[in-house]
Formats: C-alpha cells, structure tokens, sequence
C-alpha cells in the first residue's frame, strides 16, 4: 500500500526501531542483494535534498549507498540450511546465468517520491522491461526472500516517527517538482551488508558492466 493512493494508503507511517534484531539475522552476518547502483551526481543530490526536508519524519540513511534493489538473495553463507539462506554454490548459478544474459546499459524513469508505511521512496519504472527479465533470470536459481510484491524505488529513509497519512501526502506533494526524471544505468552489483547494523554500507562482491 503506498501513500498516494488515497483510499487504499496506510493510516500512519511505521517506526523502524534503532535496535539489532536477533529475531530475523539468528546470528547470521551478511545480507546478500542484487542492486543497480545510482552513480547520476544530479540524482544523488536531490536525493540528500529530499533526505534533508523529511529529517523530522525519517532515520538518517547512513552509509548505504543509494541504489536500486534488483532482487533479495538472503542471508550469505557457505551452504543453505535456513529458507533465507543464500549459500556460494546459488550464487555462481546466478553469476552463471547472467553471464548468457544480453547486458546492455538501460534508462529508468524516476517518478514522484512516494511511501510505503514504513519507508519514503523515489519509484522506478523500467519501461523496456530489463529489471523483470533480470528477475526472472535471477529467480530461476533461488527463490527470492520476499514479503511483499517487487516494486522498483530508490529508498529516501526509514520512519522514525509516526504521522498519518494526510500529513505526509502533503509533506511529498510539496517536493513533486525534481529533476532528473531519469536514470541511466551501465552496471549490475551483488553485494552484501552487515545483517546486526541498519543502514551498514553495501560490501560489493561482484560488478558486471552493462554495454552501451
């Protein structure tokens, strides 16, 4: 459910605590992502513009790098023994399958910031349907650790208050005017961050060109 529709939006925002969560990481310490990296200096800009004018309402975002999450591996170990175990020898399938994939470097439109309830968010569209395909790809060597349907963003922040949902349709609407209104996109990532630290900074693995 996302903020700007009005009659399905979520009443109120959802507080992320500023705590470890041994509930999910069970002493596990790296997360593994497939991520399109945002390296657009304009882009990177008026996100922290963005981040500055909603620091009432959300968690400083840290040192994780900006970007666009692909696609949920799950937590990086040598073998799998849980469900959200994401072990070496998934990896190289994945890395494998890729390797057959036409790479070419794309553009992303950029829409309006928006939310869920528990997170701002700038939206992506990929109107050439890459990011699906790549999914797709991806899916086929390990099932994607996920809770809700995928919905391409660039996160602004995590909440670290509560508001309804009045208030923070009016906070977004007032920064609907920005540009750049797209991304282009020359590089795939892995990597991975710690699982006991929000916001930890990506560790990537692995970089894969995407041709011109």
């Amino acid at each position: 459910m996302l903020f700007s529709d009005p009659i399905n939006s979520p009443p109120r925002s959802v507080v992320t605590e500023l705590r470890d969560y041994p509930e999910w990481h069970q002493g596990r310490n790296r997360y593994g992502v497939w991520i399109l990296p945002v390296q657009c200096p304009a882009l990177l800009a008026r996100i922290t513009f963005i981040q500055q004018q909603l620091a009432d309402l959300l968690h400083p975002p840290g040192r994780r790098q900006a970007h666009i999450t692909l696609f949920v591996c799950g937590f990086a170990s040598g073998v799998q023994r849980r469900d959200d175990d994401f072990s070496k020898s998934q990896l190289q399938r994945q890395l494998k399958a890729l390797g057959q994939q036409p790479r070419h470097a794309l553009s992303l439109s950029i829409g309006q910031p928006d939310s869920f309830a528990s997170a701002a968010f700038l939206p992506i569209d990929d109107p050439t349907g890459q990011l699906l395909a790549w999914r797709e790809c991806l899916g086929e060597h390990t099932r994607e650790v996920r809770q809700s349907p995928y919905h391409a963003h660039i996160t602004l922040g995590l909440y670290q208050r509560s508001a309804d949902a009045a208030l923070i349709r009016q906070r977004l609407d007032a920064l609907s005017e920005f540009s750049p209104r797209s991304l282009k996109v020359n590089t795939l990532q892995y990597g991975h961050y710690r699982a006991r630290q929000l916001f930890s900074t990506l560790r990537i693995q692995h970089s894969l060109h995407l041709g011109d």
